[in-house]
């Protein structure tokens, strides 16, 4: 399992900058899986992006084991 520290752009009108999602996930897509899920498919016209920014972005392996899930997200 990896913790992803992902961007996730959306312009305004609908966010002001877009946020963060940590997710605990063990690869790319069971992550970008697992924020379109959370986010409720709000957004899907910016997935392309998000697929682009989870394969670029901070992962870190997770000693624990845990489940797979959102841990957290922060959108403005």
């Amino acid at each position: 399992m990896n913790l992803y520290i992902v961007d996730h752009f959306i312009p305004f009108p609908q966010s002001e900058y877009g946020g963060i999602w940590n997710v605990i996930a063990s690869d790319d897509e069971e992550c970008f899986d697992l924020i379109v899920e959370y986010d409720g498919d709000a957004f899907p016209e910016y997935y392309s992006m998000l697929r682009s920014n989870i394969s670029k972005c901070a992962k870190y392996k997770v000693v624990d084991t845990v489940e797979p899930k959102v841990v957290t997200s922060f959108l403005t």
